[in-house]
């Protein structure tokens, strides 16, 4: 039997001796498309070929593409791990051409593989091919049918529909008719009474397609109209799970050698046993498909979030958490062990989750244990709201109890819905949108805005030149009055305008708005509906006048500073934490900045003391600003310039670059990196599961810090009378404080033992009880160290009472009892309570030992009195 290993180099193999070349899998998280988070078929990596916008540098292709869908037709994530055949991440075996070979060689050689290479009973299978569609003009694609003739009998040719067997990359572009290739895995038995023919694409689970030939012949145009393909792409796509499944002689993918190893190591973890409880079996599904999803991901530099791609695995990773939680008993972090199996079944395919190992099992860890406690706490509040709803004799759980788990906790939405599923009750959604709705208002009122219509001054639109100058001429287009919070100010738009409004992490710029006759403060500059609006507490007396749009060049080359220096941490990062360092936000302000970014684990001095070492390294390199401000994006990622997942680029952007560091970006900058002077990095931090926050100074604000810290050292050494070695003077002093210390509490305890010992020789034995007692100036802990010497040294019929004030004046009363009396109903903390209204005070404890403070110090004697009488009566 061909291992799963032994399958894939295999199609590698035959189709190489075809004259194909084999290119390695392209990322499963997409970077560069924003029509797609994650790579969802093979073809996704030759997107670009298919539609003719780059030339094929190989005619002849094929690969195994690793590949995740999470929704779709056949690809719901809570079908996942119920069935044998549902999967998020997937590996798709595909040979493609450009070109080049067109249906017969893909129908030969599909045909070769299976039967001849792989040994397939063609008895089991079937092929279908396109119907045509007469309202397209389309007919059926007897091409295609009569190369499978060679192949089939015509019973195992199948007519398919334009649903099934007409492929399209969307509602233009290339598409075509396909020839899908199904087996029938069914018992000899049930093959006799039903024919496979009338099973094929019934979503029968062993009556399955396994390979789809796609032959791009035609372009879709935006009227919908087709036209041939000047250059014909094959595109096929093999299920490799499904082709396991066929070789192996298995009824389920999650049975064969793909799987196999990690629900072994599942099971040996958690103690439980595959195949003997249904609930059980389906978490070990769940989890096997899941930590593959997972652990990819993070190779491919996709970390878990709060949203987009990252929200995804989240969702993915938290689903998987669940099942371990509920099903296998696993209240700890649990899935990451097995990334190590993972790694050995699948780490010679793809070297890149065996080269990021430590980074994938610290994150998902990490994300377990996050999560773990949400799932504790938030599983319990709802075991409680399910337990009130059936003693109320209902069978749905309010809105508002969802609400609160949601919002309050964390609790994933779906996950509540999945758990009700199984308990058997329902939520009221409606209940639950109804709050949803009434949160997004109060936050809407919260944020409340009243502003009057704009007034126009002048015609025009804003032009930006802040890139270039701190100051330039300019008049007011439009204004108007915005009240927030009962504070009025206006915002005020600009036909020139130097001042750079928030965007992108940088704050806006401040200065002011002059004219002849009087000067008018812009404290801030915001963008709104696409504009940069100026914020003033006033306007202009005449605001038809010529102004001047002045910046605090101060404020903004400070800022600059800072946001240079974010790109050189950047890169600096990234060369000594590795590359899955990646942007996750920023804040840049004349005081400081503020870098987010993608990370498993603390940084440690050392590293950080490295990253900020190499940036300070291009500080004295004077690097001069390599700016392009209208650079198509193509030409911008060919300059090295990284795109991040998720930002909006036009087909123009702009490229900030400063030697390795090459970014886009529409922030202000330094023109040298010289004029940083110097950056700091004044703290590290985590922000939430795998990202980590830096903090740093620059500038003037980095030598202010020096300063000080140079001011607290000289300090220092002149307490340690300049001692030329500050460090060694330190300890020394330290050592010897300890030691003083030390010798002090040695003395303190002994001066408690000759006290406790003095007080229980002059003690008066009333009623067959040894009664100690003192008053006078005490120090608390000398009362209390005295209290349980008494009982050490007298462990049996003894009392103990004080009444003393301490050094401020504050009166304190204190009692204590041997075991054997608060046996016999003697109550340290009920006397102290009653004694302590003499003195206006109030306390308590244990029987054993009990104490009270009090206001009036003149009252001790009293106090004293009845703590003596209650036990002498």
């Amino acid at each position: 039997m061909l291992t799963a290993k032994e399958i894939r180099e295999s199609f590698k193999e035959f189709f190489r001796s075809k004259g194909h070349h084999i290119v390695p899998s392209a990322p499963m998280v997409i970077k560069d498309d924003p029509t797609l988070m994650f790579t969802n078929a093979g073809m996704n990596q030759f997107k670009d070929i298919i539609l003719g916008n780059k030339a094929a540098k190989y005619q002849r292709v094929a690969d195994s593409q690793k590949c995740l869908r999470v929704s779709g037709k056949h690809n719901d994530l809570e079908e996942v791990g119920m069935d044998t055949y549902h999967h998020t991440m997937f590996e798709m075996l595909g040979n493609w051409s450009f070109g080049d070979y067109f249906k017969q060689e893909a129908i030969d050689w599909a045909w070769e593989y299976l039967v001849d290479v792989l040994k397939l009973d063609p008895a089991r299978l079937y092929a279908t091919v396109f119907e045509g569609a007469p309202d397209e003009g389309l007919s059926r694609d007897d091409e295609a049918a009569g190369y499978w003739e060679k192949h089939l009998p015509a019973s195992h040719i199948i007519n398919g529909n334009k649903h099934d067997n007409f492929w399209e990359m969307g509602d233009t572009g290339p598409c075509g008719p396909c020839s899908e290739i199904h087996i029938d895995l069914r018992s000899d038995e049930e093959r006799a009474q039903t024919d496979g023919a009338s099973l094929v694409n019934k979503d029968n689970p062993l009556v399955i397609e396994i390979w789809n030939l796609v032959f791009m012949q035609f372009n879709r145009k935006a009227d919908g109209s087709l036209e041939s393909l000047p250059a014909k792409v094959i595109d096929t796509g093999m299920g490799f799970e499904r082709l396991c499944m066929a070789l192996q002689g298995k009824k389920s993918n999650y049975d064969t050698d793909v799987f196999t190893p990690l629900i072994s190591r599942i099971a040996q973890l958690s103690g439980k046993e595959y195949g003997k409880d249904v609930k059980v079996d389906v978490a070990m599904r769940v989890i096997a498909d899941h930590v593959r999803t997972i652990a990819f991901s993070i190779a491919d530099s996709q970390l878990p979030g709060n949203a987009k791609a990252g929200y995804v695995i989240r969702r993915i990773l938290r689903r998987a958490v669940r099942y371990a939680y509920t099903f296998l008993d696993q209240k700890q972090a649990f899935m990451y062990k097995l990334v190590n199996t993972l790694i050995d079944s699948m780490g010679e395919a793809y070297p890149e989750i065996a080269a990021q190992r430590e980074l994938i099992m610290k994150v998902i860890k990490e994300e377990e244990d996050s999560f773990l406690r949400t799932l504790d706490k938030g599983i319990a509040i709802l075991d409680e709201a399910i337990k009130n709803a059936r003693k109320q004799g209902k069978n749905e759980i309010s809105g508002k109890e969802a609400f609160v788990l949601y919002d309050t906790y964390g609790f994933p939405l779906d996950l509540t819905e999945l758990i009700l599923k199984e308990n058997g009750m329902t939520l009221d959604k409606k209940e639950f949108d109804v709050e949803m709705e009434a949160q997004k208002t109060r936050a809407r009122n919260a944020a409340a805005v009243e502003a009057t219509d704009w007034v126009t001054v002048s015609e025009g639109e804003t032009e930006f030149v802040g890139y270039d100058v701190s100051s330039a001429p300019t008049r007011i287009l439009r204004y108007r009055k915005v009240t927030q919070k009962n504070k009025e100010f206006y915002q005020i738009v600009l036909s020139t305008t130097p001042f750079y409004a928030e965007m992108g992490g940088q704050v806006g710029d401040s200065g002011w708005l002059e004219s002849a006759d009087e000067k008018i403060e812009i404290y801030d500059t915001k963008r709104e509906n696409g504009q940069a609006v100026h914020l003033s507490k006033k306007l202009p007396a005449n605001v038809e006048a010529e102004f001047t749009a002045r910046i605090n060049e101060a404020n903004r080359r400070a800022t600059e500073c800072n946001h240079t220096a974010t790109h050189l941490l950047h890169a600096a990062l990234r060369e000594v934490l590795g590359s899955h360092v990646e942007q996750k936000g920023s804040y840049v302000s004349p005081g400081m900045l503020r870098f987010d970014f993608s990370h498993f684990q603390k940084v440690t001095p050392e590293e950080l003391r490295k990253a900020e070492r190499i940036a300070n390294a291009n500080v004295r390199k004077a690097i001069a600003l390599d700016e392009h401000r209208h650079m198509p994006i193509a030409e911008a990622l060919e300059m090295g310039a990284m795109a991040l997942f998720g930002e909006k680029y036009g087909e123009e952007v702009r490229v900030v670059r400063y030697g390795d560091s090459v970014e886009l970006c529409g922030g202000t900058h330094v023109p040298n990196t010289g004029n940083i002077g110097m950056i700091r990095i004044i703290s590290e931090s985590s922000i939430a599961a795998g990202i980590r926050r830096i903090e740093a100074v620059t500038g003037e604000v980095a030598e202010d810090m020096i300063d000080q810290l140079s001011d607290n050292m000289r300090e220092v050494g002149e307490l340690l009378h300049n001692a030329p070695d500050v460090l060694q003077a330190l300890r020394k002093s330290i050592e010897e404080n300890a030691e003083l210390r030390k010798q002090a509490e040695e003395y303190f305890q002994e001066r408690i033992r000759n006290l406790t010992a003095d007080a229980i020789a002059k003690a008066e034995t009333v009623n067959d009880i040894r009664l100690v007692s003192i008053t006078g100036v005490r120090m608390p802990d000398v009362v209390k160290g005295i209290a349980f010497g008494v009982r050490q040294q007298s462990p049996e019929k003894t009392a103990f009472i004080a009444a003393t004030v301490d050094m401020g004046g504050k009166p304190l009363l204190t009692v204590a009892f041997t075991d054997d009396l608060v046996k016999e109903g003697l109550n340290a903390s009920a006397i102290v309570r009653e004694a302590a209204k003499a003195i206006k005070g109030g306390g308590g404890g244990q029987p054993g030992f009990a104490q009270a403070g009090g206001k009036d110090k003149d009252g001790i004697a009293q106090a004293f009195q009845a703590m003596h009488q209650a036990i002498c009566k």
